[in-house]
């Protein structure tokens, strides 16, 4: 059985569920890239939270009409400001918001919603938006989120892509090899950073990520710093990625780096156009991390609770590095893993220079 436009006439639109968080929606692309490539001539839309929607679309651009590569996947971006919402959810700005939001979803009269959430929330929303057929894994993250599914499917693979790739192949009703991830390409963004990187004469570059979302994940700033000084001394310079609240965490690395580290904190879009330069990224289990995955930058991946096996770098070369004794759990404690803290600078120094030197073996094969 096969799927597309011409043999299932009554698909005109369909819409992706997954509202964040970074990583996870990264983890999406791959399957939404399936359903363009299997339905060429169908709409095909995403609903996600206003602060991901870079990932979709770049700044300024509009999120509704023809694609381009400001936008390439998807054919209107629907984003929605629920953390917003929930602090001031009876204010008329609030409920206007809510409403524009909500009626702009609706009014499209979907054929299929897909909720690559499993979430309770997100199978909500998926059913409020008035698709005729909402599919969702028939085993989700929050087990109540197949009340509102009117088709499911068991998602199968290790890797979180493979179990969304499983569950649109279901859609779609074959198989397919998901191409390239699509991410936005804005040439202004791209020369701002060309611009910055040549002002700090900065030419081969490292990004170094050493926040995550919880401490258990967080591999010590100070052990970036020392190894942001090997890399210095081989040739790279190591640029620290850091977000809002991280600025401590930024100036913690950048002292122990002897200030040959470089901070910058960047947007969604910056780091994109920063990330394809890059000659390897250093990081833990973040949105980063996947990131640099999606656009093929080598991997050093320092895990400590997340299973690599489900949330490590996927389609890029890659080292993990993790302890045995590190437990799987998504707990979200604030102190660091103890396993994590086994991992040393000297064993995240050496990933570094087998992964360079695979990645040039590789260019010149």
């Amino acid at each position: 059985m096969t799927a597309n436009s011409e043999s299932n006439p009554n698909i005109d639109h369909i819409l992706i569920v997954r509202l964040g968080a970074m990583g996870d929606v990264i983890h999406t692309l791959p399957a939404a890239q399936v359903l363009r490539e299997v339905f060429p001539n169908v709409a095909i839309d995403w609903l996600i939270e206003e602060r991901w929607a870079e990932l979709l679309c770049a700044p300024g651009t509009p999120r509704r009409g023809s694609r381009s590569a400001q936008r390439p996947l998807v054919d209107w971006v629907h984003a929605v400001d629920l953390r917003a919402w929930r602090k001031s959810l009876f204010t008329v700005s609030t409920l206007q918001h809510i409403s524009k939001a909500w009626n702009d979803v609706r009014s499209v009269r979907y054929d299929v919603a897909v909720d690559l959430q499993g979430a309770i929330r997100s199978s909500v929303l998926a059913k409020f938006s008035g698709a005729r057929i909402v599919w969702g894994s028939s085993e989700p993250r929050e087990s109540p989120a197949t009340v509102f599914y009117t088709r499911q499917t068991i998602a199968r693979g290790s890797h979180v892509i493979e179990q969304n790739l499983s569950l649109v192949e279901a859609v779609a009703g074959r198989k397919i090899n998901p191409p390239s991830a699509k991410l936005p390409r804005d040439a202004m963004v791209e020369e701002r950073i060309s611009r910055e990187l040549a002002k700090q004469r900065i030419h081969k570059y490292a990004v170094l990520n050493p926040g995550a979302g919880w401490g258990a994940k967080r591999w010590p700033a100070e052990r970036y710093g020392e190894v942001a000084r090997e890399l210095s001394s081989d040739g790279l310079c190591p640029i620290i990625n850091y977000g809002p609240g991280e600025e401590a965490l930024s100036e913690e690395v950048m002292r122990a780096s002897g200030d040959t580290a470089k901070p910058m904190k960047l947007s969604i879009s910056d780091l994109i156009a920063l990330m394809r330069g890059a000659e390897l990224f250093i990081g833990g289990d973040t949105g980063p991390m996947h990131l640099a995955a999606a656009l093929r930058v080598p991997v050093v991946a320092i895990f400590g609770p997340t299973n690599p096996a489900r949330n490590g770098p996927y389609g890029t070369r890659n080292i993990v590095l993790r302890n045995p004794a590190s437990p799987t759990t998504h707990a979200r404690r604030s102190q660091p893993d103890d396993g994590m803290l086994e991992i040393s600078i000297d064993a995240v120094a050496e990933a570094t220079r087998r992964l360079l030197t695979s990645a040039a073996e590789g260019s010149h094969a």
